[in-house]
């Protein structure tokens, strides 16, 4: 028997959490969706145009249904391009900028950043599932770039976190996590997020971007010693 349309939003919902916990994570194809619920393709159809009206999904003809909200003039070919990125060279692009992305955040920071970037730290300390210290991470490098003030940074972070989403990056950090455990995050990257933000509410550039590039290291030698 066919959901009604009630009942398939929010199994949507529901299957969004699991198969899609991370902003920029593609939804599995309309097929698969409805198979999943047990809808029709036109109830599934009206499901997905309410959750982009509420900024849950974006759609893109060709290349799919991603959660979070649409990237503002993101070309097609920047998406071709994310979904070619392997995990080296995007720990690559990101040791090279983010430890700078620490200096200027270092340099810039107001009161306000530093309480927010400390609340950042304390919810990595709290997750409890790979999705959540991914969502977690994602949100404290996030929030370095923002409090640089420079549209350029943040929109190169934003660039880095959505091909961290792409699948290529999701099964490598899932044999990595299922190796180190949530421990590792919670405790040992968490650290190394705090000893961040202590440099850049110091004020202390040099200290800022030698913990980022500490940090980096730490996890590229963690996904290394996967077997990569």
């Amino acid at each position: 028997m066919r959901t009604v349309k009630t009942e398939a939003l929010q199994q949507l919902r529901n299957l969004i959490e699991t198969e899609a916990p991370a902003t920029g994570d593609r939804l599995p194809s309309e097929r698969q969706l409805t198979a999943l619920i047990g809808c029709s393709r036109e109830t599934l159809r009206t499901a997905l145009a309410v959750l982009e009206a509420e900024g849950m999904i974006w759609r893109h003809v060709g290349q799919g249904t991603f959660r979070g909200q649409r990237p503002p003039g993101q070309p097609v070919r920047d998406t071709i391009l994310l979904e070619a990125t392997t995990p080296l060279d995007l720990m690559d692009a990101r040791r090279l900028l983010e430890p700078h992305v620490a200096a200027a955040a270092a340099a810039r920071r107001t009161d306000e950043d530093v309480v927010l970037l400390y609340q950042r730290v304390a919810q990595g300390q709290k997750a409890r599932d790979r999705a959540a210290c991914e969502r977690a991470d994602d949100a404290f490098h996030q929030t370095i770039a923002q409090v640089t003030r420079n549209p350029v940074l943040i929109a190169l972070l934003r660039h880095f976190s959505n091909a961290r989403c792409r699948a290529v990056w999701q099964r490598e950090w899932d044999r990595t996590y299922r190796r180190v455990g949530v421990t590792e995050f919670t405790q040992v990257h968490s650290g190394h997020h705090r000893t961040i933000v202590d440099a850049i509410a110091a004020g202390d550039g040099a200290a800022a971007q030698r913990g980022m590039e500490l940090h980096l290291d730490a996890v590229s030698a963690a996904m290394s010693a996967d077997g990569n």
